[in-house]
């Protein structure tokens, strides 16, 4: 019986994580073909051939379709490998470089998305709210690091901690990289290399290790 139990558990698991994809690619295709203001839930549906209540049990919203695209773009245990390496590296200017190595990952996996993500920031209110929250979300997670190198006096003369967790979280935010990489044409690689002495010489002392 516990065979026949787990079974059916790994099967309904398998089925829900292909249904998930399934309706991510249908809203994927439809946001960029329609706008996302104008895509509902039920169209949504149709499109992935699922019930408009199971995307709401898998999502809740249109705002949670969106959130698990962006989400999705650098698989969890890539972007937690890298931070964690980061925080493990002694020196702080090759903690740096990882953090811009990070932020190139990140925004190249989101690439094909950024223009209509940026778009609906600018147009649907809720969407905006989502990216406030992923904002906020990058801002915090940067604190423990900017702590360490206050701690350990690495910080330039002059730059606060406040300051320079602004200064991070500016440097290292979409639309730098959009405007280098997606506007004006640079390779991810360049854009990596360029960003990484930028924090290092914005952001540390010069003696710092």
């Amino acid at each position: 019986m516990e065979k026949k139990r787990t079974y059916r558990s790994e099967s309904r698991k398998a089925q829900a994580t292909q249904t998930r994809a399934k309706i991510l690619s249908a809203a994927k295709a439809l946001f960029q073909d329609d706008g996302l203001d104008s895509v509902t839930i039920e169209q949504l549906a149709q499109a992935a051939d699922v019930s408009a209540p199971t995307i709401y049990a898998l999502f809740q919203s249109k705002r949670g379709v969106l959130r698990a695209l962006l989400d999705e773009a650098m698989p969890p245990n890539q972007h937690s490998a890298l931070v964690e390496k980061g925080m493990k590296e002694p020196s702080a200017k090759k903690q740096l470089a990882l953090t811009a190595k990070l932020t190139r990952k990140l925004y190249d996996a989101e690439r094909a998305q950024m223009d209509l993500f940026r778009g609906a920031a600018m147009v649907a209110p809720e969407f905006r709210e989502l990216e406030r929250e992923r904002e906020l979300r990058r801002y915090d997670r940067q604190e423990e690091f900017m702590r360490l190198l206050a701690k350990h006096k690495m910080l330039a003369k002059g730059l606060t901690l406040v300051k320079a967790r602004d200064i991070l979280w500016a440097f290292t935010g979409r639309d730098l990289y959009r405007l280098c990489v997606v506007e004006r044409g640079w390779t991810s690689a360049a854009f990596e290399k360029w960003l990484a002495q930028l924090l290092v010489q914005t952001l540390l002392r010069p003696d710092a290790p």
